[in-house]
């Protein structure tokens, strides 16, 4: 437990939300969890139980202590008792600026002059919420992934070093593991690589290039993988998927492709094909296709299908390096403990070859599959590291 930080408020029972609280929980700390909605509270109750029997499966919790983690978590929906004795806040609520605003700056004012506030968004910068609060110096974007040790700390305007040291700290308390950016970014390291990815999975499929379950068989032989970018939209849910790809920007190259994607999201989702949490998304569940035993085996794998996936999984690892956000090693290290496989996207650059690599990404622009600005930047970044 970190000395500085005892008491902890989640404020968002969410599923993130839930599961950063019961982590923590777990941890020692005292937790409190708020949300505005009591419906929510009530269920709130039941994720973190499930929270609690996963983190005892994992062993990251004894089953001796299990019983009284529950009973010591306090659920609230009041703001006033979820900020009164806060160390630590962890905002988790909806990915809407304008909510995230209003809620830290009633955080702002409701809380101890020490307490650290910060967003979990995925997506939203911390800077563009910071400017909401009087302690800038006490503000930072730490974010979490739903399963996985890496955590994501990074500053924002005003943010101080004691602040970012308090929440490196906090964060090797949890048995995480804190990557600590450069600067900002869009989707940070791990989510900025792999939205891009699954993008490239799902334009595959939509333009008849190969079915689910060959582009999910070319990714996961190719990368010995144990689930593919098709699997994974559906465990994330189709739902943020689709999200994502009607708030792109107009003006990048994959925006033609937005109709024929969002059609086929669009009709699933209509049909609750929702992904993992509905039983059916792009597989069926509890028992996906991709997790059979003899799931490679059903057919040769198609290197065609592998190639654009592996083009575009490293080209955004290298925007991100060129963007000063993080180091290459550093970019690695995150994929690696991000989706617990054994080489990142600089290390399998090494093993193709530049050249090759920058072949693949030429005939990937001519297709109208990558932005040929991003692509000039690749090539620039390869060069200048060469």
């Amino acid at each position: 437990m970190s000395n500085a930080i005892r008491n902890v408020s989640f404020v968002g029972a969410g599923n993130m939300g839930c599961f950063n609280a019961t982590k923590a929980a777990c941890a020692g700390y005292r937790v409190t969890l708020y949300d505005v909605n009591e419906a929510v509270l009530d269920h709130a109750r039941l994720l973190c139980q499930g929270y609690i029997d996963y983190f005892v499966g994992t062993a990251y919790s004894s089953e001796e202590g299990a019983p009284g983690i529950l009973a010591a978590m306090v659920f609230t929906g009041d703001f006033a008792q979820a900020s009164a004795e806060a160390d630590l806040v962890s905002e988790s609520v909806f990915e809407q600026l304008a909510i995230k605003r209003e809620v830290h700056r009633k955080l702002d004012a409701s809380c101890p002059a020490h307490t650290i506030l910060t967003t979990n968004s995925s997506f939203l910068l911390g800077s563009d919420i910071e400017n909401a609060v009087t302690r800038g110096d006490r503000f930072a974007a730490m974010h979490s992934y739903m399963g996985s040790p890496l955590v994501d700390i990074v500053a924002s305007g005003r943010t101080s070093a004691a602040t970012l040291q308090a929440l490196e700290t906090y964060t090797r308390s949890l048995q995480a593991v804190p990557l600590m950016l450069k600067k900002e970014y869009p989707g940070y390291v791990l989510n900025a690589i792999l939205g891009p990815l699954l993008g490239m999975a799902i334009t595959l499929v939509a333009e008849g290039f190969g079915s689910v379950e060959q582009v999910d068989r070319a990714w996961m032989s190719y990368r010995s993988a144990s689930i593919g970018p098709m699997g994974i939209i559906d465990i994330i849910g189709l739902g943020l998927i689709q999200s994502g790809w009607k708030n792109r920007p107009a003006n990048t190259i994959d925006a033609g492709l937005r109709a024929r994607v969002l059609a086929i999201l669009d009709q699933m989702i209509a049909a609750n094909q929702l992904g993992a949490s509905t039983g059916k998304g792009f597989y069926s569940y509890p028992e996906p296709a991709f997790a059979q035993p003899r799931f490679l085996d059903q057919e040769s794998v198609v290197e065609a299908l592998y190639h654009p996936l592996m083009t575009v999984w490293i080209a955004s690892a290298i925007k991100v390096a060129d963007a000063d956000v993080a180091d290459p090693t550093e970019i690695d290290r995150a994929w690696m403990v991000g989706t617990s496989l054994a080489q990142g996207p600089f290390a399998a650059l090494k093993t193709v070859g530049t050249e090759f690599f920058i072949t693949l990404l030429e005939a990937l622009v001519a297709a109208g599959g990558f932005d040929p600005d991003d692509a000039y930047r690749v090539c620039h970044y390869l060069k200048k590291m060469a």
